[in-house]
């Protein structure tokens, strides 16, 4: 498989280079990006390769700016300087770190082991979950947006639907079964208390963003970032924005997460213990901009693996004719909507069949006039 490109470098320009067909044997291959590190690659095939006019320094500016760390200790006694933190942070950054959130380090240390063993396991087995079949529960693949995306992304996911219907435990790979199953109720708690938090920087009554539904569904993500032998020439995650309310991210100890703030790339760093939590597309969409989804990126690294666990918070594709459009109490003559309302389901639509493009998702949803 990997013979097949490896003399088809970003560098070499063949005229024989037919992409679609390059593109269809890596994902026929059903072995992913692993698939070619494990096969000694020592060139990225073409089609991981960011276009010249984007080769630019991918470093980000040096700046003083820190991603804000918030501690949900004693949450009870300290409720009027967390939520004045959340607000602050969801406004103005639409990223933060949280400590002291209640999921034990043993279980977030079990969840980034199990998540690298299944993206180690034999090929012949992985294959088995391997799929583009959108509907399905639990799918391995390598770049959801492959055939869309100018580029490919140098990442593995294995893409686990846990609710709003329950997932049956056993169609997940039995080696990370039940620790996922066990992060996911930690996670999901978790999330319930970051939207009572976000309702009441919102000035709403704590229970306003469960009553929308906000954390009824959630999808965890388990993305394997191999080492890049060439990691200036792509990328491990493009630029974009979360198609859901909330992410809650693991992340190990590697680094390469960037987040866009005030037109220049800050790094998110690894701190011990703590889970980085943004707000997504669907949450700045009903708070009308008083929140930020904010764009994202992942560098590749000759170092590696990279693992991490995103939990998305939504519904997803589960069927539904919940409609969701800028929270009526947060509008008003000074503050009239700024989006169209739209269901969940048609959101991710869109998103899914626009890819990583690195166009924000929510402008198709503004209303003009």
């Amino acid at each position: 498989m990997a013979a097949s490109f490896t003399g088809d470098s970003c560098i070499e320009n063949p005229t024989t280079y037919d992409r679609f067909q390059q593109l269809k044997a890596f994902d026929e291959s059903k072995s992913g990006v692993k698939g070619l590190v494990d096969a000694g690659i020592t060139k990225i095939p073409r089609i991981f390769c960011r276009p010249k006019e984007d080769l630019v320094s991918v470093k980000p500016t040096q700046d003083q700016f820190v991603v804000p760390v918030i501690d949900l200790g004693n949450i009870e006694q300290r409720s009027d300087e967390v939520i004045s933190g959340v607000k602050k942070a969801a406004g103005e950054v639409g990223f933060f770190q949280v400590v002291n959130h209640g999921v034990p380090q043993r279980v977030l240390d079990e969840m980034l082991v199990a998540a690298r063993a299944f993206h180690e396991l034999p090929s012949e087995v992985k294959k088995g979950y391997y799929t583009r079949e959108t509907r399905k529960k639990v799918i391995y693949s390598s770049n959801f947006d492959l055939y869309q995306s100018r580029f490919a992304n140098w990442r593995d996911t294995l893409f686990c639907v846990i609710g709003p219907e329950p997932l049956d435990p056993q169609e997940l790979p039995l080696v990370c079964r039940d620790i996922m199953m066990k992060y996911s109720n930690h996670i999901h708690k978790l999330g319930t208390t970051l939207f009572e938090l976000l309702s009441q920087a919102l000035g709403l009554k704590p229970d306003h963003l469960l009553g929308l539904d906000c954390p009824k569904g959630h999808c965890l993500l388990s993305h394997y970032y191999p080492a890049c032998p060439e990691p200036e020439l792509t990328m491990g995650t493009t630029k974009h924005s979360d198609p859901d309310f909330l992410t809650i991210l693991l992340q190990d100890q590697i680094g390469g997460l960037q987040v866009f703030h005030e037109n220049q790339w800050i790094d998110v760093p690894f701190v011990p213990g703590a889970l980085v939590v943004n707000i997504g597309d669907l949450l700045q969409l009903i708070s009308n901009d008083k929140f930020k989804s904010v764009e994202h990126r992942v560098l590749a690294n000759r170092t590696g693996p990279r693992v991490s666990v995103a939990c998305f918070f939504t519904p997803h594709l589960y069927p539904s004719t919940k409609i969701y459009g800028p929270i009526k109490e947060l509008l008003s003559e000074e503050n009239p909507p700024i989006y169209h309302e739209t269901t969940v389901q048609h959101f991710i639509s869109y998103y899914d069949s626009k890819g990583l493009d690195e166009k924000f998702a929510l402008t198709q949803f503004k209303l003009h006039g």
